[in-house]
């Protein structure tokens, strides 16, 4: 059984954000993971069943919804500036990391496409503080509308003309682009879900939104050697929304020293709802192993946390 809760929490602008927590019943968790979700998504209705699946494996699982997403404030699909997106993020689950019952558990991320690129910057910001991090399809790659592979992207006259009004018009719907759901989620009715889902947001990217995620992804390709953090990056072959060489890249460049490249053959974006059961299966099996694996280590927080603590009483002497 899984415990299932919902609340709000103002971030530093005042505005209410959408948080929610999956919780297995009568068992102490087996770590702490947190969802970082994809552009234009929310987490309570898209990503219950992936949270629920990793709830039953034995986790706490804490989602939230981006200002501008969900059921969170702002206007929706808009992000004015993506370092308050991921300050407002790290704020909200680094408190609950720090509450007194969660003390001594490991802490994990999970980021899908956008969400991916949220995860990064987020162990960017507090390398010590996260132990591990779940990549799914993540967006670390330049181009003006990022979330899409290089095959679909606008022209790059189209790109530089639209960067010079996003002083002008920054909410304006008039980025070029495909929709990304009819190359994103394989299974059809899953598709038709997320358009009748009325927290999703619907329609062409806004000006200055489609900006942020180009400078995000910008920043995220060239620094791609300084990842740390231990992470499994997984990726459909068949992706046409985040370039899974990308993927393979980081695999290759990052500097962690446990980290894990999985490449899914004839699967597509959404990995973790989007494709066949059969698939999804492969898929969480390979997930759920790799956290287990990592959250099993004896006292691994603790352990972590003095390690940390050492290392800085050795650079201060």
């Amino acid at each position: 059984m899984v415990m299932y809760e919902e609340n709000f929490v103002l971030n530093s602008r005042g505005m209410k954000l959408f948080t929610c927590v999956w919780k297995p019943v009568k068992q102490e968790p087996k770590a702490l993971l947190f969802l970082c979700h994809g552009y234009a998504a929310e987490t309570s209705i898209t990503m219950n069943s992936t949270a629920t699946r990793l709830a039953k494996a034995g986790f706490a699982v804490y989602g939230m919804d981006y200002e501008g997403h969900g059921k969170s404030e702002g206007l929706s699909g808009y992000i004015s500036n993506f370092d308050d997106l991921v300050d407002d993020v790290s704020i909200h689950y680094s408190t609950i990391c720090e509450k007194e019952e969660n003390k001594g558990k490991m802490r994990f991320l999970l980021g899908e496409s956008m969400g991916g690129a949220v995860v990064l910057l987020l162990a960017r910001k507090k390398p010590d503080f996260w132990d591990g991090a779940v990549l799914v399809a993540p967006m670390c790659k330049k181009g003006f509308y990022v979330q899409l592979a290089e095959e679909v992207k606008p022209h790059p006259v189209v790109i530089s003309i639209l960067i010079k009004l996003c002083s002008f018009i920054p909410t304006w719907k008039i980025v070029p682009g495909s929709d990304i759901l009819d190359i994103a989620i394989k299974e059809p009715h899953i598709r038709t879900q997320v358009r009748k889902n009325e927290f999703c947001y619907k329609g062409r990217p806004r000006l200055n939104t489609a900006y942020q995620l180009l400078l995000v992804s910008l920043d995220l390709e060239k620094n791609l050697q300084e990842v740390s953090i231990p992470f499994i990056v997984l990726h459909g072959e068949d992706d046409k929304v985040t370039d899974k060489s990308v993927s393979k890249m980081l695999y290759e460049v990052a500097s962690s020293s446990d980290k894990t490249v999985k490449l899914y053959p004839n699967m597509w974006h959404a990995l973790l709802y989007g494709e066949t059961p059969e698939n999804s299966e492969i898929v969480f099996t390979d997930v759920i192993k790799w956290l287990v694996d990592r959250a099993s280590e004896s006292n691994g927080r603790l352990e972590s946390e003095l390690k940390h603590k050492h290392d800085g009483v050795l650079k201060h002497k």
